[in-house]
C-alpha cells in the first residue's frame, strides 16, 4: 500500500481518481436521512490521529451495522480531484496517488503529463506500463460512502473523502477493467480476482469505514466475517479521520 509520494516524484515536482475514468486496459499478470442502526459490541472510537491496530475480526467488529440508504446519491456530492497536497505541484489528487504507487516513477511533464512508468494493480495482478490505462479507484465507493454515512456528511468531509491522502489506502491506483467490475460493489457483491489479495482487501475495507466512522450492512458484515475465518494473522491499522 502507498506510503507517501515517492522521493523521485517528488524531485520530479514542483512543477506533481476515481471510478470511472475512461481507459483502456493493458497489462500483463504477475502473482500474488435518519435511519436505524444498531451497532454490535465495541470499544469507543478513537480520537482522531489516534493510529490503531486490531486483528481482522476485532476490527470487524467494531463497525456500526445498519441498512443501507442510496436515495438522494449523487457523484457529484463528492468532489474531487482537488488540488492535491501539493497545490502548486500542477498535479491533481489522482496524478498524485498515480505517482505515490507507481513501481517505476513515470516522467513528469509539464501539466503534471505523465509518461513511461511502471503500476502493480493489486486487483487483478496485473502490471500496468501506461498511466493513461490506470484508474484511480475510491477503496470504499462513493455510493457505498453515502449508503454508509451514520449522519449526512457535510459538503467539506464528503470532499475531504473523496481526495484522502492522509491513509495509503483510501485511494489506490489499479487497472481500469478490475475498477470498472467492482464498480460500487461491496464485499457481498464482489472481491478482486487476484485471491491472494483477500485478506488485505478486506483488511482495507474495514480500516477505511472505521477511518471515516462508516457503518456496513448486514450482509457486508458476513461477508467480511467470512473472508476473515482464511485471514488469521491478518491485522486492521486505521488512524481515524480528522
Amino acid at each position: 500500500m502507498r506510503r507517501g509520494l515517492p522521493a523521485l516524484a517528488l524531485a520530479a515536482l514542483p512543477l506533481l481518481a476515481t471510478t470511472g475514468h475512461a481507459s483502456a486496459l493493458g497489462g500483463t499478470p504477475v502473482d500474488e436521512q435518519p435511519f436505524t442502526s444498531y451497532a454490535p459490541a465495541q470499544t469507543p472510537a478513537s480520537a482522531p490521529g489516534a493510529r490503531v491496530a486490531l486483528a481482522l475480526f476485532d476490527a470487524i467488529d467494531r463497525l456500526p451495522v445498519a441498512e443501507e440508504h442510496r436515495d438522494g446519491y449523487k457523484r457529484n456530492l463528492y468532489k474531487h480531484w482537488n488540488r492535491g497536497l501539493l497545490p502548486s505541484d500542477g498535479c491533481d489528487t489522482r496524478r498524485e496517488v498515480i505517482l505515490a504507487e507507481a513501481v517505476e516513477a513515470p516522467t513528469v511533464a509539464a501539466g503534471c503529463k505523465l509518461s513511461g512508468g511502471t503500476w502493480r494493480s493489486a486487483y487483478d495482478g496485473l502490471v500496468v506500463t501506461d498511466a493513461g490505462k490506470l484508474d484511480v479507484d475510491h477503496f470504499v465507493p462513493l455510493a457505498e460512502v453515502f449508503d454508509s454515512e451514520q449522519t449526512p456528511w457535510s459538503a467539506e468531509r464528503r470532499e475531504a473523502y473523496a481526495n484522502d491522502q492522509g491513509s495509503p489506502d483510501t485511494l489506490i491506483a489499479v487497472s481500469a477493467a478490475s475498477n470498472r467490475s467492482k464498480s460500487d460493489k461491496d464485499p457481498a457483491q464482489w472481491m478482486p480476482t487476484n485471491a491472494a489479495y483477500h485478506c488485505t482487501y478486506a483488511a482495507t475495507w474495514v480500516g477505511t469505514k472505521l477511518r471515516w466512522d462508516l457503518a456496513v450492512d448486514d450482509a457486508e458484515r458476513q461477508a467480511l466475517l467470512g473472508t476473515a475465518e482464511d485471514c488469521s494473522g491478518t491485522t486492521v491499522t486505521y488512524e481515524p479521520a480528522p
